[in-house]
């Protein structure tokens, strides 16, 4: 544990957090598979899916520019311990509500999560807990052990979204084994709170106690916050519940078949993060994001024009093995171009704009597909994913932290 804080008590509250991120992302991962076959079979169409999916991503970056205001005056762990109320209260929602209008409601204002895990209430308050405790020179190893945890917990919940057809043989029906998969998924939110209760309590001090804004950093925060923001857009079209309805109607995808695809996806996506942290020792945390995300894209967009599904597979796979790897060098990079007390500030502010933009495009998304153009959300995500990388390249390549300085 060399790449934390030296307390026993800074090392027991990362164990307990990174638990409780295991469990929240284990539920992430089959819910946004499972998402778009309850809702189809609630008879919804590929539009009201969207709808669902873009009311989830704007209802969960109001929930996290709440955070941005919260998290600098209040302790982490009563915000993180409040938000696993919520993910309990979600699951149990869907599980008893099948009216659309009211499942619109539920999925505004709870964490349901259409891209697993990516965008979440969760994430800005877990990212100043880490940042509080990890050394500077090993933040991002901590971070890329904090993606791997999460990622091969999401891996293992896209695995279990077989579960439901598992069920089929006991006399259960589809409508009836998704339900229990909600209820799983609030029973997890509750397991997660537990966790979350025993991080240690924040001592704040009474600047931080009147600290809201962002200070000498700002204006980095805000040119990275509408990059990402380009990004977390382009992302939207391809979020996994319309990746896997992509599957489903281009190749007549079977649930198990997905949630195989789905696991494989997320441990190749897992095991490129100690890679990222490897990588970004020789080349810097912005060369590591570009280079390894512009090679994704391109798979992503040659994906779309996939004559079979096992080259259609083949691609997504090769996308995901890369295209993850700016996740742990983007937290670490973010952290550590800001000073400690903005942490907080710029962890929200960098995801509020990203989770805004991801809200819009699940609904253009779903428009092209019901429109039968089902390949272009690839091909637009794609594009617009390379123009991010090579505008992010060309504002921050000089830009360094402070461990590329030595």
């Amino acid at each position: 544990m060399g790449a934390f804080n030296s307390t026993d008590q800074s090392t027991v509250g990362i164990r307990h957090l990174l638990c409780a991120r295991a469990l929240r992302d284990f539920g992430d991962g089959f819910v946004a598979v499972l998402l778009p076959v309850y809702l189809l079979g609630l008879g919804l169409g590929p539009i009201q899916v969207g709808m669902v999916a873009t009311a989830a991503l704007l209802g969960s970056a109001l929930l996290t520019l709440a955070i941005g205001f919260l998290g600098a005056r209040y302790d982490h762990r009563r915000l993180l311990l409040a938000a696993a109320c919520l993910m309990v209260a979600t699951g149990v929602a869907f599980a008893a509500i099948d009216d659309y209008a009211i499942l619109l409601v539920v999925a505004f204002a709870g964490t349901a999560n259409p891209s697993a895990g990516s965008v979440s209430v969760f994430v800005p308050l877990e990212h100043a807990v880490l940042a509080r405790e990890a050394v500077s020179d090993q933040r991002t190893k901590v971070f890329a052990r904090y993606s791997l945890i999460g990622a091969l917990a999401g891996a293992a919940g896209s695995l279990a979204a077989a579960a439901p057809d598992v069920m089929a043989p006991l006399g259960l029906s589809q409508p009836t084994a998704l339900r229990i998969m909600f209820i799983l998924y609030a029973a997890l939110g509750l397991i997660g709170g537990l966790f979350y209760g025993r991080i240690p309590k924040r001592q704040l001090t009474s600047d931080q106690r009147i600290h809201t804004a962002l200070g000498p950093s700002r204006h980095i925060v805000y040119r990275l916050a509408g990059l990402f923001s380009l990004d977390a857009f382009a992302g939207g079209f391809v979020v996994q519940s319309l990746l896997a309805l992509w599957l489903f109607e281009r190749f007549d995808l079977s649930l198990a078949q997905a949630g195989i695809f789905f696991f494989w996806s997320g441990v190749l996506s897992a095991f490129s993060f100690p890679v990222a942290a490897w990588l970004s020792r020789r080349i810097g945390l912005v060369n590591t994001m570009v280079y390894t995300h512009i090679p994704a894209s391109i798979a992503l967009i040659l994906a779309a024009f996939a004559p079979t599904l096992s080259i259609a597979l083949v691609l997504l796979l090769a996308r995901a093995a890369l295209s993850q790897m700016d996740v742990p060098t983007r937290s670490s990079y973010v952290m550590a171009v800001v000073t400690e007390a903005e942490r907080a500030a710029a962890a929200s502010l960098t995801s509020v704009p990203r989770s805004l933009a991801a809200a819009i495009s699940p609904l253009l998304a779903g428009t092209l597909m019901a429109a039968s153009f089902r390949a272009w959300p690839l091909v637009i995500c794609g594009g617009l994913k390379i123009a991010y990388d090579l505008l992010l390249l060309i504002q921050f390549r000089h830009v360094k932290p402070p461990e590329e300085k030595i």
